[in-house]
């Protein structure tokens, strides 16, 4: 922060107000720490190879930064990229390739001192320049990067020796931790640009060979500046995206980890001899996501009478088995910081039909797409909603979608989907991401001039009791008006051969350990 002078002071420790009031993941104060300060349960050992299938990969993924939006291109990308922070294990914030930070007194100038001694898989050194290329990768009118959102607040970003300093256009007391978004590697740039196509990085792993929707091979980096992270000699990813295939292959020892297990079959996956199942609950939430450019669902009528026609609590029973809880049609969970007591929406079908009514209909015909590949039980869940959406007069035809493909497909072209998120850290990242006006990522196209009002100037409010109100206000508004049904939360699930180890305190904000698992664990 800054005293009288203007001078920028370095926050350790616990930053000012929790860096300016905004800087907490998963109910967990933020810290701004050197890298390393976390300590594993038991001593890592180093060596063989660890085979992961995952429940996600298309044919279309490839190594652009901006276009990532599955597990298992958000996998690959930590293990094979560096960020300037990484959100640990325990929601805390730290650094990575930035060794620490200042930040102005109205947050709104950030300046980044860059690890010195980071080589690229290329042998290439890390440096500011390569920081400065790769927001600017992702910055521009022309940009279709879905990190756009984040980075268009930048009004200048240049390199100072062994600094980037960022000034936005307001202030944002999260910023810390938009910078840690999978979308944000640090590339390796030449006359000031990166290549999207390459496969170079400065993580912990190098590529050898990768075939998008099928698999991909890495090596570990012998350069890797985290002598603590790493363990494993080497990385094969598996996309399997059926889900017993994805079981048997753990179950019969071909892989070692798997994501997303059967929740249907997962009490009968736990007395398999050798195997073992971690879960871990956050941010993640399933949702039925209506364009709201289109007929019925233009009509806010229509969205109240669909949110009042779905039994939430029996989707949790029946398709999440208890490993979740109940949505209430926004995206903020009760681990974020600023989640509102909001009357709950019910399933309700006399108050469907009469939103039917208020709309000028007897009854509704409408479809929605799904497949298993939005997440395990994606099409129970749809068919579920169908038969209890019957009793208000409303005829909902599922439609079951081929998994591959699912999300360059239907996802945001199908006029009502299912869809999976993992969530965000804070508020403002969740909202900007796939709420804000003109985000890459609204999948509802939905406009509210009074929530994007509000999520400018929350994002730079530094008052907390301020900040908490508006952000309360924000999930009433979508809950009341967005185009997106959230029934429920759910915790990720997923399954480990015994010979695999992890720390004691498994990150919770996205799969797979936040996306880190492949540098984290080790076996045993």
């Amino acid at each position: 922060m800054t005293d009288k002078s203007g001078k920028l002071h370095q926050i350790d420790g616990l930053s000012r107000r929790s860096v300016l009031q905004g800087a907490t993941a998963l109910g967990a104060a933020a810290l701004v720490t050197p890298f390393g300060s976390r300590r594993a349960a038991a001593e890592p050992k180093k060596g063989g190879t660890l085979r992961v299938a995952m429940a996600h990969g298309n044919t279309s993924d490839n190594y652009d930064p901006g276009v990532w939006e599955n597990a298992f291109s958000q996998t690959f990308a930590t293990a094979r990229h560096g960020y300037l922070t990484e959100v640990a294990a325990d929601g805390q914030l730290i650094g990575e390739l930035a060794e620490s930070w200042d930040i102005s007194d109205d947050a709104s100038v950030w300046t980044f001192k860059i690890r010195q001694g980071v080589q690229f898989h290329s042998g290439k050194a890390l440096t500011a320049d390569d920081v400065v290329a790769s927001f600017n990768f992702h910055r521009g009118e022309k940009s279709t990067s879905a990190a756009k959102p984040f980075v268009d607040p930048i009004t200048d970003i240049k390199a100072d020796g062994n600094s980037v300093a960022i000034t936005l256009k307001g202030g944002n007391a999260d910023f810390a931790f938009i910078v840690s978004d999978y979308h944000l590697p640090i590339m390796a740039s030449a006359d000031g640009k990166i290549d999207p196509t390459s496969k170079d990085g400065c993580g912990g792993y190098m590529v050898k060979i990768y075939e998008p929707g099928v698999r991909a091979s890495l090596e570990r980096n012998p350069n890797y500046w985290k002598s603590d992270r790493a363990h494993f000699d080497g990385i094969e990813m598996l996309t399997i995206l059926d889900p017993a295939a994805r079981q048997s292959a753990l179950r019969t020892g071909d892989v070692d980890v798997i994501d997303q297990i059967d929740l249907k079959t997962v009490h009968l996956f736990k007395r398999v001899a050798g195997v073992k199942v971690l879960s871990t609950t956050g941010t993640q939430h399933y949702t039925f996501a209506m364009d709201t450019r289109k007929a019925p669902f233009n009509d806010n009528n229509v969205r109240l009478a669909l949110k009042h026609a779905i039994d939430r609590q029996e989707l949790v029973d029946k398709i999440l088995f208890g490993y979740g809880e109940v949505g209430n049609d926004h995206p903020i969970s009760k681990s974020n910081r600023f989640h509102a007591d909001l009357e709950q929406t019910s399933y309700d079908p006399d108050k469907a039909k009469h939103y039917l009514k208020q709309a000028g209909l007897d009854s509704l015909d409408v479809s929605l797409s799904a497949a298993d590949a939005a997440y395990g039980g994606a099409v129970d869940a749809a068919l579920l909603y169908s038969q209890k959406a019957a009793a208000a007069g409303i005829k909902l035809n599922v439609v079951r979608e081929p998994n591959d493909g699912y999300w360059s497909d239907v996802w945001m072209k199908k006029p009502w989907s299912a869809v999976y998120w993992g969530g965000r850290p804070t508020e403002d990242w969740m909202f900007t991401t796939a709420y804000a006006s003109g985000a890459s990522w609204n999948d509802t196209f939905w406009e509210n001039e009074r929530f994007n009002k509000l999520l400018v100037e929350a994002r730079s409010e530094l008052d907390e009791a301020k900040r908490s109100e508006m952000y309360g206000e924000m999930q009433e508004i979508v809950r009341t008006d967005g185009g997106v049904v959230v029934p429920m939360f759910a915790s990720y699930v997923m399954g480990l051969t015994d010979k695999v180890m992890h720390p004691e305190v498994v990150g919770a904000n996205w799969t797979l350990d936040g996306f880190r698992a492949i540098e984290r664990w080790w076996f045993a």
